[in-house]
């Protein structure tokens, strides 16, 4: 039975502290502290470049696909 105590006494605590390490590392890799209104609007305009050119390129490519034999 003390063994079971122990256990929800010391490992239970630490892993939520490990929870929350990595929580709070992953939030500060997603959100770069020097990150600005320009860097934010360069990247929404990559993010819709890329967009753009995807849908350009699907258009491209549906006569080949359309051939396609599916089996």
């Amino acid at each position: 039975m003390i063994p079971w105590i122990i256990f929800g006494l010391v490992l239970v605590p630490l892993l939520i502290v490990a929870f929350v390490a990595v929580r709070r590392r992953t939030d500060a890799a997603e959100h770069p502290a020097g990150e600005t209104d320009t860097h934010k609007a360069e990247l929404e305009k990559e993010f819709a470049d890329a967009e753009a050119y995807q849908e350009k390129w699907r258009e491209e490519d549906k006569p080949r696909h359309d051939q396609e034999r599916i089996p």
